[in-house]
């Protein structure tokens, strides 16, 4: 496999810092490091971006995450190993990355489930992250940034 072409980021560095403040603001309001990746890896799953499942899985090993809840992510309904916080999480991350999929994207129930568990900070921070992976999801996965470069 070879990538089409250099990342877009690469090609034009200005809007390299840009995101990455974007991705590090979301790291900053206190939501831990642990789900944020967990929300990451999930939409990462979703867009069929390779190298952000990558780095989502070696970026949750160094966090300390075992393999059944990493490799579970992607059946966080049916897996046992998440607490309901994260399961708020994952469900928003996945609704708000179908937006397409239903007439109300992200219905009241799933915005609900994820007040319970969150502020309003830690609700921006979650979808920041999301917004930030769709991103990266959109700009790796035409060009088939390969899995594991840079």
């Amino acid at each position: 496999m070879q990538a089409r072409m250099k990342n877009p980021v690469t090609i034009i560095p200005a809007a390299m810092q840009p995101i990455q403040a974007l991705a590090k603001a979301a790291h900053s309001q206190g939501v831990p490091e642990e789900l944020l990746e967990m929300v990451h890896l999930r939409v990462s799953q979703i867009n069929g971006c390779s190298f952000c499942v990558d780095a989502g899985l070696k970026n949750l090993r160094k966090l300390g995450e075992g393999d059944e809840r990493i490799g579970l992510v992607s059946a966080w309904r049916e897996a046992p190993h998440y607490t309901d916080a994260e399961r708020a999480a994952l469900e928003l991350a996945e609704a708000a990355t179908r937006l397409a999929d239903r007439a109300d994207a992200v219905s009241d129930a799933v915005w609900d489930a994820a007040a319970d568990h969150f502020d309003e900070r830690q609700l921006a921070s979650i979808l920041l992250l999301i917004a930030v992976t769709n991103l990266f999801n959109r700009l790796n996965a035409p060009i088939r940034q390969i899995a594991g470069t840079w």
